[in-house]
C-alpha cells in the first residue's frame, strides 16, 4: 500500500475513532433524555408485540434500528400496560426490573454506529466533489461537530434521518455517472429517511428533480430519449422510496393493524390535500396529523436571556450561531462561496445548498423552538460544502483552512464529555449556554445520574429540594428530595436543585425561590444548585 494512502486511511480512522470514543463515553454517562424513553419503549413494543399503536408521529425505521440494540438487553414489557407512551417509557426503564444504564447504552449503540457510517458518506461525498483533501476537511468538521456527537450518541431519530437524507443526495450526485446503479440506491436511502422522520418530506421534490437531472446528464444523445429516461428515473426512485416506507411498517406488523386516534385535528385546504395524497400507510398519514397538532400549539421559548411565547423566525439562525464552532461557521461560509466561484462545482451546489436552505426555512417557520437538533442536517451537508475549500488556490489558503479546522477540533475537545450544552467561545462557551438557550440545546434531562453522584459525594445528608425537567426517575439515582412547590418558600431550607430549562422559563414563584438562595454549584452545565 502506498505510504500516502496509508496515512490517509490512518487520518480517517483517527477522526472516526475520536468521534466513537466521544459518543460512547457520552452515552455511558448520560441518563435518558426527554424523548429517548418513548423511542426505546416503542422499539420494544415493535419487537415484542408487533404493534404500531405507540408514537405514530414518527415512522418506525429509527425505532427498529434502536430495537437492534435493545434486543440484547432481554427487557420484558407487560403487553397489557395501560399507560401512554411517556408512562410506558418510564415503566420500561424503572418499574420492570430492567437496568436503565444497560438498556439505554444498548439502545444508543446502533445510532452511534450509524453516525460513524454517515461520517464515511461525508468523506466520500466531499472527495467525489473536490478530491481527497476535501474529504478529510469535511470529515474533520463532521467528526468534531459537538451537535453531531451529542445527538449521534442518543437513541433518537434526528441523526439517522439526516444521515439517510445526506446519503440519498450523495447517491443522486453519483448517479450522474452510473444512473442504473445509483438511482435505485438513492430511492432506498430516501425511503429510509422518510421512514425515520416526517420532517424530511419537504426535501423529496428536490431529490426527485436532482435524480432526473443526474440521469439526463449521464445519457448524452437523443433529447427525447434522455427526457424519458430522466422521468423514468425520477418516477422509479419515488416508487422505491414509497415501497421502503411500506416495507418498514410491514416489518413491524404484517397485518398493519391500526386505529386512528380520536383527537386528531381537522385539516382543510392544501394541508388536508397533501395528507390525503400521501401514498403511505394510514398510520403514517395519521402521524402527520399528530405533527400538525403539535405545530398548532403555542410554546414557551428562551433566547439570549429572554423568555417569550411563540416562535420568532430568527430563533434557529441565532441558535446555530451560538452552538456551532466559530471555525466551522467560517469554513461553511467559505465552502458556500467556493461552490459558486469554482465553475465545475456550481452544479454540485444544487445537491447541497437548496436542501439545506429549505429545511432551515421550514424550521424557522415552525412552532417548536427546542434546539438545533431540528437542523442537524447542516453539520452534514455544509461539512461537505466546506470540504470544497481544498480547491481554493489562493496563496496560503491551506494554512487558514488547517488553522480553522484545528480551532474546531480544540473547541470540540474542550467541551468533552458535555457536548449537548456546547456553545462557542463568542457566547461564553459551554458553561454559559444556559444563559442564551434552553431545552435540547443545553438541558434535556441528561444529567440526572451525574446529579445523584454529585450530591452523594459533595453534599451527603443535606436536604434536597428538586425542580427537575426530564424523563428520569430521581430516586433511582439515589436522589432523596422534596418538592419545593409543596411548602411555602420560607420553609425551603437546604439545597434547591433546578434544571436549567426550568430556570430559563421560571415562574414568579420559582424566581422567588431562586432569589432567596445563592447559586453555589453546577452539574453537567445543565443543572443549578442553590443554597437556601
Amino acid at each position: 500500500m502506498p505510504r500516502r494512502r496509508l496515512l490517509y486511511i490512518l487520518a480517517v480512522v483517527a477522526m472516526l475513532g475520536q468521534m466513537a470514543f466521544a459518543m460512547v463515553t457520552t452515552a455511558m454517562q448520560q441518563s435518558p433524555t426527554i424523548d429517548e424513553p418513548v423511542y426505546v419503549a416503542t422499539a420494544e413494543v415493535y419487537r415484542q408485540q408487533q404493534s404500531l399503536r405507540y408514537n405514530p408521529e414518527h415512522p418506525p425505521l429509527g425505532k427498529l434500528i434502536i430495537a437492534v440494540g435493545t434486543a440484547f438487553a432481554g427487557a420484558e414489557l407487560d403487553p397489557a400496560y395501560p399507560g401512554n407512551q411517556t408512562r410506558l417509557g418510564r415503566h420500561l426503564l424503572y418499574e420492570t426490573g430492567n437496568n436503565p444504564f444497560e438498556l439505554m447504552l444498548l439502545a444508543r449503540l446502533p445510532v452511534i454506529v450509524l453516525t460513524l457510517a454517515f461520517g464515511l458518506v461525508v468523506l466520500f461525498f466531499a472527495r467525489d466533489l473536490a478530491g481527497p483533501w476535501a474529504g478529510l476537511i469535511a470529515l474533520a468538521l463532521y467528526s468534531f461537530s459537538p451537535d453531531v456527537i451529542a445527538h449521534g450518541s442518543l437513541a433518537t431519530l434526528d441523526v439517522p434521518a439526516a444521515g439517510m437524507l445526506l446519503t440519498a443526495f450523495w447517491l443522486a450526485w453519483r448517479a450522474r455517472e452510473r444512473p442504473k446503479l445509483y438511482v435505485p440506491l438513492a430511492g432506498v436511502a430516501l425511503g429510509a429517511a422518510l421512514a425515520t422522520r416526517m420532517s424530511v418530506l419537504p426535501a423529496v421534490p428536490l431529490l426527485i428533480l436532482l435524480l432526473a437531472l443526474s440521469t439526463w446528464t449521464a445519457r448524452p444523445g437523443d433529447r427525447r430519449r434522455r427526457l424519458l429516461e430522466a422521468a423514468g428515473a425520477a418516477f422509479g426512485a419515488g416508487l422505491i422510496a414509497i415501497a421502503v416506507v411500506w416495507f418498514t411498517y410491514l416489518v413491524v406488523d404484517p397485518r398493519l393493524r391500526w386505529t386512528t386516534p380520536p383527537d386528531l385535528p381537522e385539516l382543510a385546504g392544501l394541508k388536508a390535500l397533501a395528507v390525503d395524497l400521501l401514498p403511505f400507510p394510514q398510520a403514517y398519514r395519521d402521524g402527520m396529523l399528530v405533527q400538525f397538532k403539535f405545530e398548532n400549539r403555542l410554546y414557551n421559548g428562551f433566547l439570549l436571556g429572554e423568555a417569550y411565547r411563540g416562535s420568532p423566525w430568527y430563533y434557529m439562525p441565532a441558535a446555530i450561531l451560538i452552538k456551532t464552532p466559530l471555525g466551522m461557521l467560517a469554513l461553511w461560509l467559505a465552502g458556500v462561496v467556493t461552490l459558486f466561484v469554482v465553475p465545475k462545482l456550481r452544479v454540485a451546489a444544487l445537491y447541497l445548498l437548496p436542501v439545506s436552505a429549505l429545511l432551515l426555512l421550514v424550521t424557522m417557520t415552525g412552532a417548536r423552538n427546542f434546539g438545533t437538533r431540528y437542523v442537524i442536517i447542516l453539520p452534514m451537508f455544509l461539512a461537505v460544502a466546506a470540504g470544497t475549500v481544498a480547491l481554493i488556490r489562493i496563496r496560503r489558503a491551506w494554512m487558514v483552512t488547517a488553522a480553522l479546522t484545528l480551532f474546531v477540533a480544540v473547541s470540540s475537545l474542550r467541551t468533552f464529555p458535555y457536548y449537548l450544552p456546547y456553545s462557542n467561545e463568542a457566547f461564553g462557551g459551554t458553561a454559559n449556554t444556559s444563559r442564551n438557550l434552553h431545552d435540547a440545546n443545553v438541558d434535556w434531562g441528561q444529567d440526572l445520574a451525574r446529579l445523584g453522584q454529585h450530591l452523594k459525594t459533595r453534599y451527603p445528608g443535606e436536604q434536597v429540594w428538586l425542580v427537575y425537567k426530564g424523563s428520569g426517575v430521581p430516586q433511582y439515582y439515589g436522589i432523596d428530595f422534596r418538592d419545593p412547590y409543596s411548602v411555602p418558600p420560607a420553609e425551603i431550607r437546604g439545597l434547591l436543585v433546578i434544571s436549567d430549562s426550568r430556570v430559563a422559563l421560571a415562574s414568579p414563584r420559582l424566581k422567588q425561590m431562586m432569589a432567596g438562595g445563592t447559586l453555589i454549584d453546577r452539574v453537567g452545565h445543565s443543572i443549578s444548585i442553590y443554597r437556601r
